[in-house]
């Protein structure tokens, strides 16, 4: 008879062998796992190499693009502006100091006379501010000779205010009276919601309207909907305007996307949404030339925009 103690020493044994059998296997399957991750880091290892120094060579690329664009820029613009003259209105802080500056440079090399720098404070669109400028407009404060229209819109009253001195009119009419445009000016600057960066600011023929990231918050549509109506306004009592912002811009929020969205407005204003480059900045410029003509577009970047508009002879 076979002893108990056979029977647990062959199951002892067997534990054993699948014991050793399973260390033996995972020590080679282990082997053959790390061996495959090491390919794979490797192979990863090379990709990510490679992706960097496409990167850098896309980047070096653009860097040579952007230094030509800068170069040429002057150039496609020279002197298509001569004997014309433009306000520059910056919207907010938004918009860099860089981008105003390569405007006016611009602005210089298209032979333009720059009326002056407009900056619009927070306050100038805020709903909350409605009353006190209302009261202001409407006032027996104002210079004679203005001719406001009919209605409790204070955007249109301030747009209405603001075109009539600070525009000419393009129909070659009486340019308005200096002191006029000082009185009001200093009025909305006084209320805080218009500084000038320029001192003085004479009447122009355009207005060239920069600006960056869009509203947020629930009076977002209305603070852009003053703007877009100042924008209108300037356009239709000078010779054409223009509005030029960043991609931010052109997005939900953003001014030259409201713009566009009204059907009115995009029908008279033009707008570009890549003025933070120099191919924008050169747009916006060629936007006023076709102004002169009556021509307005949409330019920039992105579906439903065109490049550059039209060049002139």
């Amino acid at each position: 008879m076979i002893d108990f103690r056979y029977h647990l020493v062959s199951l002892t044994a067997v534990f054993l062998a699948v014991a050793l059998g399973i260390v033996i296997g995972t020590t080679q399957l282990n082997g053959r796992v790390l061996d495959g991750l090491e390919a794979q880091v490797e192979t990863l290892t090379e990709q990510k190499n490679s992706l960097e120094a496409q990167t850098e060579s896309l980047t070096d690329q653009l860097t040579q693009e952007d230094a030509y664009d800068d170069a040429v820029a002057p150039l496609i613009v020279a002197n298509r502006l001569v004997g014309s003259s433009v306000l520059l209105i910056v919207t907010s802080d938004d918009v860099s100091a860089e981008v105003v500056g390569q405007t006016i440079t611009l602005l210089q090399a298209a032979g333009a006379d720059l009326s002056g720098t407009l900056r619009l404070q927070p306050e100038f669109t805020d709903p909350q501010n409605s009353p006190e400028l209302q009261e202001y407009v409407t006032g027996s404060g104002l210079p004679a000779g203005i001719n406001l229209p009919v209605t409790d819109d204070t955007p249109l009253l301030v747009a209405s205010l603001m075109s009539q001195v600070l525009m000419r009119p393009g129909d070659g009419g009486e340019a308005p009276p200096e002191a006029a445009r000082t009185t009001v000016l200093a009025g909305l600057a006084a209320l805080g919601v218009v500084t000038s960066d320029s001192g003085e600011v004479d009447s122009a023929d355009y207005a060239l309207i920069l600006t960056a990231a869009g509203f947020t918050g629930e009076d977002a549509e209305a603070r852009n909907q003053t703007l877009v109506t100042l924008a209108v306004g300037l356009d239709t009592a000078g010779s054409g305007g223009v509005v030029a912002g960043d991609a931010d811009s052109g997005a939900d929020g953003g001014l030259v996307a409201a713009l566009r969205a009204d059907a009115s407005a995009a029908t008279s204003v033009s707008t570009v949404n890549n003025v933070d480059a120099a191919s924008g900045q050169v747009a916006a410029l060629l936007a006023l030339t076709a102004e002169r003509t009556g021509q307005s577009g949409n330019y920039g970047v992105g579906e439903d925009t065109l490049p550059l508009p039209p060049l002139a002879p």
